[in-house]
């Protein structure tokens, strides 16, 4: 495992929430915030300047619920949402889309088998099969076939799920975007994540003179790995220390 560096004062920090910040829970509405992590992340806020963004696959709303006094900016939706600090989230290149009727196909299709669990999304859906990894195979059929009617949509594997996404979105262009923005333009952009859904992100910083944080085990293209959430958290503490 190559730990990382100590975070450079002039960096733009990007960070994933689940299984990046905090630990995965059996359900989405089941993560639990670390008391100390608030205040790290204002701290955090305070070092770089501003230059410090939530990039994540949950609504914008949804983030804010977990974490209410959060600083910096957000992309929520894989980037298809945006809300900048004390702003209401716009959508970003959305499409016409029949979000209800997405939603209410995704159940039937979850309900065929005991275990899968829906989440329903602003601007697309999940299908999770965590409870029943065995039917991984079936799962990613099941939500390939669906997406072949929603052609502004892009099939996205996750851990333990299968999600369909905006197309158009994605955590790349979600850190090129914060990147054109005062207070991030110029600086060395550092992404952590811990998901396949992380890696175009990664891939971005690392293109742009910066590097990649890859959370937890799995193959990516980060330059540099950290155990856990736990251990994520102990290095940002460490930069605001020294």
């Amino acid at each position: 495992m190559t730990i990382p560096p100590r975070l450079p004062p002039d960096a733009a920090l990007f960070l994933d929430f689940d299984g990046c910040l905090v630990d995965i829970a059996p359900t989405p509405d089941a993560v639990v915030i670390p008391d100390d992590l608030p205040g790290l992340l204002d701290r955090m806020h305070r070092r770089q300047g501003g230059a410090l963004a939530l990039i994540s696959g949950r609504e914008v709303a949804d983030l804010r619920r977990f974490l209410p006094d959060f600083p910096g900016g957000i992309a929520g939706s894989h980037g298809a949402e945006l809300a900048l600090p004390g702003q209401k989230a716009r959508a970003v290149n959305a499409q016409a889309l029949d979000v209800a009727a997405l939603h209410a196909r995704t159940r039937d299709l979850a309900a065929r088998h005991d275990g899968l669990m829906v989440e329903p999304k602003a601007h697309g859906v999940v299908l999770h099969y965590r409870a029943v990894p065995d039917l991984a195979e079936w799962a990613a059929g099941a939500m390939a076939e669906l997406a072949g009617d929603y052609p502004m949509l892009a099939l996205q594997p996750a851990k333990m799920a299968f999600e369909l996404r905006p197309a158009e979105a994605g955590k790349d262009r979600a850190l090129a975007r914060f990147m054109d923005m005062p207070g991030f333009a110029g600086r060395i952009p550092v992404y952590a994540g811990d998901d396949l859904t992380d890696e175009a992100g990664m891939a971005e910083a690392q293109s742009r003179g910066g590097f990649g944080i890859k959370i937890g085990e799995g193959q990516s293209c980060a330059k540099y790995r950290l155990e856990n959430p736990r251990a994520l958290r102990s290095w940002l503490d460490s930069a605001c220390r020294s």
